[in-house]
């Protein structure tokens, strides 16, 4: 039997817990034969679901966990307390070496605070950020952070930007990817406090391929291959990201059944278009890394259907062949030097 890349897959997380999670479980496992599921949580509950599918029993195991922890509880508080809930077990899983990576829609709080507490930072990483993939007109490009450290240092936004470079390299297999740092104008001189003390170090930091200040209006266009900012303007980035596309995506439908010739142009177009569309729709990009931790964890949408859970996993296998934590640690280390 070859080798598999073991995940584990907090199944009572998210609005669509366990059902669709199990299933994005199971079309992970059907669709990659180097993936094996842990799926912690309720076993009976889990096993209920499992019976409606058929895969490779070998490649899904269940580990019971009795407790959940919700969204609206206190992060530290939760971690510390329910050590039998489905995020805690199969955090502990990748700390103790029997995963490569985690992969949960639950809680967010609960998963950065258990990411650095259990499973633990490489060290010399000073903040892991929260790194999802957004679409582009070139492709994609990851955002860095969106969500793990509002109030970041300039010192971690350059992390930032080295981790999101190894990563847009070794995963998405961009050579020499461009780095950006939002901005309000492309002028150097302009921005906050923090970007201004940024600005200097990127441009003088000789790892990675920094081409200066990125306006919002930019991203979608390709502008960077990794954008850097601190998480509170990454989370607002990547909400209108998301509010904006579904809205398009819904007036473009409308537009189409406005009468009987755009009906009929609607069907002439509609196999380019779902194309198109699928290209911008974040479910298709998997979950968002959080960077420079040990072991991969893999934080997606609370609303996750199967579709984006399927994909966080199978992003799992690449991040672990082209051993991407070894190649931070290398990075941050000859920052060090």
């Amino acid at each position: 039997m070859a080798e598999f890349v073991n995940v584990a897959v907090d199944a009572m997380g998210g609005d669509n817990a366990p059902f669709e999670i199990v299933k994005g479980a199971v079309d992970a496992a059907n669709e990659s034969s180097h993936v094996k599921v842990y799926l912690t949580g309720k076993e009976d509950a889990i096993r209920s679901e499992l019976t409606k599918y058929t895969y490779n029993k070998e490649q899904i195991e269940i580990v019971n966990a009795s407790e959940v922890i919700e969204t609206a509880e206190p992060p530290v508080m939760a971690i510390r307390k329910k050590k039998d809930s489905s995020i805690v077990k199969a955090l502990n899983l990748v700390k103790d070496g029997v995963c490569d990576a985690y992969v949960s829609a639950g809680s967010t709080g609960a998963t950065l605070v258990g990411g650095q507490v259990i499973v633990g930072r490489i060290k010399g990483v000073e903040r892991p950020p929260l790194a999802p993939l957004i679409p582009t007109e070139k492709g994609c490009a990851l955002l860095v952070d969106c969500g793990a450290n509002v109030d970041a240092r300039p010192s971690h936004l350059v992390q930032f930007a080295k981790m999101g470079s190894v990563y847009m390299e070794s995963v998405m297999g961009v050579k020499n990817p461009k780095v950006g740092i939002v901005n309000i104008g492309a002028e150097e001189e302009k921005g906050n406090a923090l970007v201004k003390e940024t600005f200097p170090l990127l441009k003088n930091c000789p790892d990675i391929h920094f081409i200066g200040s990125i306006e919002a209006r930019d991203i979608p266009s390709g502008y960077a291959d990794v954008v850097v900012c601190e998480a509170f303007v990454g989370n607002v980035i990547l909400k209108m990201y998301e509010g904006v596309g579904a809205t398009l995506i819904k007036k473009v439908k409308e537009g189409m059944m406005t009468s009987l010739r755009s009906k009929i142009g609607a069907l002439l177009v509609k196999p380019a278009l779902k194309n198109t569309l699928k290209a911008f729709d974040l479910e298709q990009y998997g979950g968002a890394p959080m960077l420079g931790l040990k072991g991969l964890v893999v934080k997606t949408h609370g609303s996750s259907n199967s579709v984006e859970i399927k994909n966080s996993i199978l992003q799992c296998i690449t991040f672990t062949e082209q051993n991407i934590n070894q190649k931070i640690k290398e990075k941050i280390t000859m920052e060090e030097n």
